[in-house]
């Protein structure tokens, strides 16, 4: 049996890129890196230029048949954004390739306004965390608040003109109090989280919820073994606690006068504790509700492209 995918090694992949004049230079590729990340170059133009190229046409298409059914329907309204989700675990480098396709699809055809926002903003604030008895199981998908978060999609989707969403802090690990993201009509919007894949809910009554991922017209996810995305978490701790976490005011400040051997161990029970049953259990799980699945090997490199056939 075929399966719903179609796998393309990279070579193939990066065969279907046209000549398109779309380019990152290296200065714009070094600020939109994760820490850790090699991107580099050439993964832009092998990788994530064809997935620019494929997401471009995605988008035409799905303009054009918004605009036959309102015209079948006889509807006078503006087209709402073109929402794309990107899912994989901490560390996976998703931050990476949600910013390389902010920033590329913003080069396309007619220069469209793109938004992103991380769904971090919608857990839920580290006091209430402590009040559900969760506080050590952020990230995972109750403690998010998801129906701020499918409320703010519903609504960028709906065609709002203006739409907030809260902002985290990874400083000070909470929710910042009294500042807000703004989206304004983008074109398209890019939505990037551990767990915005998840299936719908049931109910209290038995009624079959609303998923984010119902909004979504196109997702990717970012995928790995866990042992290569394990080692990648613990050097990018290592590198935060030599950096980030000596800053007083950081929540992590206490990990910073640690060796690097008593950090790595830290880091090891952080990821059995938290990271690594929340990739198992919840986010890698939802992989093949994906539209296109990005395949890393122990580099960092994606060595093949998985792209749903319907």
């Amino acid at each position: 049996m075929s399966g719903p995918y179609v796998t393309l090694e990279r070579q193939a992949w990066a065969a279907l890129s046209n000549a398109t004049q779309i380019r990152i230079d290296e200065d714009t590729l070094a600020r939109l890196r994760g820490l850790g990340d090699p991107t580099s170059s050439q993964d832009v133009a092998e990788v994530y230029r064809p997935l620019t190229q494929l997401l471009h046409l995605h988008m035409v298409n799905t303009g054009r048949l918004y605009s036959q059914s309102n015209k079948f329907l006889g509807l006078d309204v503006q087209r709402t954004p073109f929402v794309i989700g990107v899912a994989g675990s901490v560390a996976v480098g998703k931050s990476t390739v949600s910013r390389l396709l902010q920033e590329l699809l913003r080069r396309a055809p007619g220069s469209p306004k793109v938004d992103l926002i991380t769904t971090d903003g919608f857990l839920y604030p580290n006091a209430e965390l402590e009040r559900r008895g969760i506080a050590e199981k952020k990230g995972f998908p109750e403690s998010y608040d998801r129906r701020a978060l499918l409320q703010f999609v519903m609504d960028v989707k709906s065609g709002e003109q203006r739409v907030e969403a809260p902002v985290y802090s990874h400083h000070v690990y909470d929710i910042v109090e009294g500042e807000k993201i703004v989206v304004e009509r983008p074109d398209i919007l890019i939505i990037e989280g551990l767990n915005v894949l998840q299936p719908a809910r049931v109910e209290a009554d038995g009624r079959p919820g609303l998923a984010v991922s119902d909004f979504f017209d196109f997702s990717v996810f970012v995928d790995a073994e866990e042992s290569d995305i394990k080692e990648w978490f613990l050097e990018r701790f290592l590198t935060l606690q030599r950096t980030a976490f000596q800053d007083e005011h950081s929540f992590f400040r206490r990990y910073a006068e640690l060796s690097d051997d008593e950090a790595r161990e830290m880091g090891s029970k952080v990821w059995e504790a938290i990271n690594g049953p929340n990739l198992r259990q919840n986010i890698a799980p939802t992989r093949e509700r994906a539209t296109a699945i990005l395949v890393k090997d122990e580099t960092h490199a994606i060595e093949s492209i998985m792209i749903r056939k319907v």
